[in-house]
């Protein structure tokens, strides 16, 4: 999950990574338009997993994937949402940290 999660994140950026960027970058893109249900995934995942550093960077991923659906949660909505764009300033760096994690994860 957390692979899929740091894909969407990277979708910009992956044309970068040389023989391989073009493929990425589309599945990249296709995923994205599942953007919301990945970020909610993550999110429980990660919260089932939170004692590792796995189950951290799920939940932040899907903090930031989940920007759209944020707001209709009652009381705590505006509040993430804020933590949200916060993070997503910095989607890309936290895009390259969850996919050596996710990989270092499956080694």
């Amino acid at each position: 999950m957390l692979l899929i999660s740091a894909l969407v994140l990277l979708a910009g950026s992956l044309y970068l990574i040389p023989a391989l960027g073009k493929s990425l970058e589309k599945l990249a893109k296709f995923l994205g338009g599942f953007q919301t249900i990945i970020g909610i995934i993550a999110i429980i995942v990660g919260i089932l997993n939170l004692g590792s550093l796995t189950g951290v960077m799920l939940v932040v991923a899907g903090l930031i994937l989940a920007i759209g659906i944020l707001p209709v949660i009652p009381d705590l909505g505006k509040y993430l949402v804020k933590l949200s764009k916060a993070l997503g300033s910095v989607h890309t760096i936290i895009g390259v940290i969850a996919l050596i994690v996710a990989i270092w994860s499956m080694l």
